[in-house]
């Protein structure tokens, strides 16, 4: 039933500026200045199957790059992606295994350097070299730290916290006048964690007429904009974050609520709690508020991180959501290192 209702009810726009360009191909051939147009629509099972075979051979003397053999296939597929099969995957992978270049696979075919281009724009902060924090199950209430490589970002969902949703990029809204969401909505509870799909700095906050309280997360390499909006009326954001911050991914930023579609602020004018979330893509900085945004469907994308949900605990007495185990990186070194446990690469990181 919440899932219908979702379906039914869940209505939301998430920027003044309101539109998703769909420029013509010809602006993504070579010698564009920039990629103007990115359809993202790689099946979840897809995605994970790259990544898998990504971090299975990442210590092996033939990586295998997820970006590469997605490009590579999103080329021979000519981006419709209703044609994959895993069969396809596995002979890439062979062959980039192999040490053969994407060049030399893709021997007759155009546009690899575009297909490469946008999957890494939208994937290339996913998977890293991590330290991560995990229970010490020979000391009950202790932590370890496990060195690895995987999988760096989270789900938007805490774990424990239930949410559903449905492929609802590109349908139609009202609120204002009549334009196209841009994002996908999780339904849930009020009062759920938000945590950030990838590190980056916040870039804004506040009340938006369309999407409430809202937070915006920038990537550190300037090409991933996330955006989460409809947080809680009277409580939208986790304690003490503010514009400028840097955040690690699978931090605590906020908690979902039903706020938006209203001039006035801190108003509930959503049907029913959710998270609305939207990534968009810069590849030049005119895009970034302009007339040309890239907002890419994030469903599968949703659907991949289900993988990987940071676990929270309840703080007192301010009752707010904080995550349980930290992950460090290049960018986060960890300040005081745990007691140091050999172990295999943690995958996920979550």
């Amino acid at each position: 039933m919440r899932l219908f209702t979702c379906l039914l009810a869940c209505v939301i726009f998430f920027t003044t500026a309101g539109v998703n360009v769909m420029a013509d191909d010809t602006e993504n051939k070579p010698g564009a200045d920039y990629i103007k147009w990115v359809d993202f629509d790689i099946p979840a099972g897809a995605l994970g199957k790259a990544m898998d075979i990504d971090i299975k051979t990442y210590d092996s003397g033939s990586h295998i790059s997820w970006i590469e053999t997605l490009a590579v296939l999103g080329t021979k597929y000519g981006g419709e992606w209703k044609k994959y099969k895993a069969s396809d995957m596995d002979k890439i992978s062979q062959r980039l295994g192999e040490n053969e270049t994407p060049e030399q696979i893709l021997e007759g075919y155009e546009n690899y350097s575009y297909f490469y281009g946008a999957y890494s724009a939208v994937l290339s902060g996913f998977l890293g070299e991590y330290e991560k924090e995990a229970p010490d199950k020979e000391n009950p209430g202790g932590k370890i730290l496990k060195s690895g490589y995987g999988l760096k970002a989270y789900s938007p969902i805490a774990e424990g916290f239930h949410f559903s949703h449905y492929r609802d990029f590109g349908a139609s809204r009202g609120y204002g006048y009549r334009r196209s969401h841009l994002g996908n909505d999780l339904c849930g509870s009020v009062g759920t964690p938000i945590t950030a799909v990838e590190a980056g700095t916040v870039e804004e906050m506040g009340w938006n007429k369309y999407g409430g309280w809202r937070i915006g997360i920038r990537s550190f390499d300037q090409k991933r904009y996330y955006y989460y909006a409809h947080l809680r009326k009277g409580h939208p954001y986790a304690q003490n974050i503010k514009i400028g911050d840097e955040i690690q991914a699978g931090t605590v930023i906020g908690y979902m609520g039903m706020t938006g579609y209203s001039e006035k602020e801190d108003v509930n004018n959503m049907k029913i709690p959710h998270l609305h979330f939207g990534l968009q893509l810069i590849f030049d900085e005119s895009q970034k508020d302009g007339d040309n945004q890239i907002w890419v469907d994030v469903y599968q994308l949703v659907e991949l991180l289900q993988r990987n949900r940071a676990t929270v605990e309840r703080t007192e007495p301010s009752k707010e959501y904080v995550r349980k185990y930290n992950l460090y990186d290049e960018r986060f070194p960890n300040p005081q290192r745990a007691p140091r446990k050999d172990t295999a690469p943690l995958y996920p990181a979550g």
